[in-house]
């Protein structure tokens, strides 16, 4: 079968975009004008309350609600404590980098001797590449998309402070701050915010104010690979203060493809950059991109053999935003144009976006699944119903398990 990639623009109200496979749907993702997205948008804000019991505060980005921003998610540099102190606890947390780097340097041969004889479906807790000196270091950056795959979190948890200052000693009311938002409003829960900031291209991530991270994408493991990437990463005419990470999709790029699409990233900060100096908190200052570029840079893979768009403004657009992200492959993106059948119908997506708005599932065995979302989580309930096939409850249960897995 061959991959589509289908975006239905021809409603204002309501924007679609599908990956089909043949006429299997696998892939949808749906943007309406009444809730657009806040993930990976960057807000000039405003601290509206501190919280000493939760360690956060409480931020006014021009939300619906104020958002959570976590004692741990606030960059040192936002410390109101005398610059001296500030420069002292940089500098700390540097030779703390630097002496991790060494541990973890001894602990390298151990690893890459286990490394050998794991599994490779135990990929996440494999040993890495001897040239990943700084991957590790780099544990506090959050790379907020990836190509086809789930977020690559890396967790921030060792960014640890030496001097253990409390929320309210560093952080006041009224304070100005730029945050990311890195979640969503939920229910009665306002969107998760961070002032680590991220900006995610084709092929790369830029951390524009932090410098204690970078290098490649930890699910890209083939040492030759990773050695080419570092070798392209150190060529880059970083700015002091920052660092890249090379993602997934940048694993076969040449080092034009890659370094095109870091300065396409620079211009994006600098124009985050100048209009933070022109405008007062709350403002938004940078939006993550319609549902299109989103789709294109993140759901679009080399696979895909072409891209039809109903909608023609949005076909220019699409167009002339390939040729930024990757222009050999510009030639893929085509306008549908068959006025007599929409272009969901013509490959039955319709038909298949119908029978996912009900929350039971029904599969082929008989069993079925019941899913309800709840403010915290979403619960899937399986259930055998008619599959009674099994000599007894304990194969039922494995077969109707495995069926609904898949």
């Amino acid at each position: 079968m061959t991959k589509k990639m289908l975006i239905d623009a021809t409603h204002s109200e309501e924007m679609r975009v599908v990956i089909v496979d043949g006429t299997r749907l696998d892939e949808l993702d749906i943007e309406t004008s009444t809730k657009k997205q806040l993930k990976g948008n960057i807000y000039l804000a405003k601290v509206a309350r501190v919280e000493p019991s939760l360690q956060a505060a409480f931020v006014d980005y021009g939300g619906n609600r104020h958002g959570f921003l976590a004692f741990n998610e606030i960059h040192p540099d936002y410390y109101q404590i005398p610059v001296a102190d500030r420069e002292a606890l940089k500098e700390a947390l540097m030779q703390e980098e630097n002496d991790d780097d060494d541990d973890d340097e001894k602990s390298r041969g151990k690893g890459r001797r286990r490394e050998q004889t794991e599994k490779s479906e135990n990929a996440e807790q494999v040993s890495l590449p001897e040239d990943q000196e700084n991957d590790d270091a780099a544990e506090q950056i959050v790379e907020t998309v990836s190509e086809n795959e789930n977020d690559e979190v890396m967790d921030r948890s060792r960014y640890r402070q030496i001097k253990k200052y409390k929320i309210q000693e560093v952080i006041h009311r009224g304070q100005v701050l730029l945050v990311q938002v890195t979640k969503e409003e939920r229910g009665n829960k306002g969107a998760a915010l961070t002032t680590y900031l991220s900006l995610a291209g084709r092929y790369c991530v830029l951390m524009p104010n932090n410098s204690r991270g970078g290098g490649v994408s930890r699910k890209i493991t083939n040492a030759a690979d990773r050695k080419r990437l570092k070798t392209i990463v150190s060529k880059l005419p970083l700015p002091a203060g920052m660092s890249v990470i090379v993602r997934t999709a940048g694993k076969e790029r040449t080092s034009l493809e890659i370094k095109r699409d870091y300065e396409y990233l620079i211009k994006t900060w600098v124009q985050i950059r100048d209009k933070t100096m022109e405008s007062s908190a709350p403002a938004l200052i940078h939006e993550e991109g319609n549902l299109i570029k989103r789709a294109l840079r993140d759901m679009y893979t080399r696979d895909i053999s072409e891209v039809l768009i109903e909608g023609e403004n949005e076909y220019r657009m699409a167009k002339d935003f390939m040729k930024i992200l990757t222009p050999s492959h510009a030639k893929k993106i085509k306008q549908y144009k068959d006025d007599s059948m929409p272009l969901f119908f013509r490959y039955q997506v319709e038909a298949q976006l119908e029978s996912m708005h009900s929350n039971i599932v029904q599969l082929k065995s008989g069993a079925y699944l019941v899913m309800d979302q709840t403010e915290a989580l979403v619960a899937i309930d399986v259930n055998s119903g008619r599959a009674t096939k099994e000599r007894n409850i304990e194969e039922t249960a494995l077969k109707t398990n495995l069926e609904a897995a898949d």
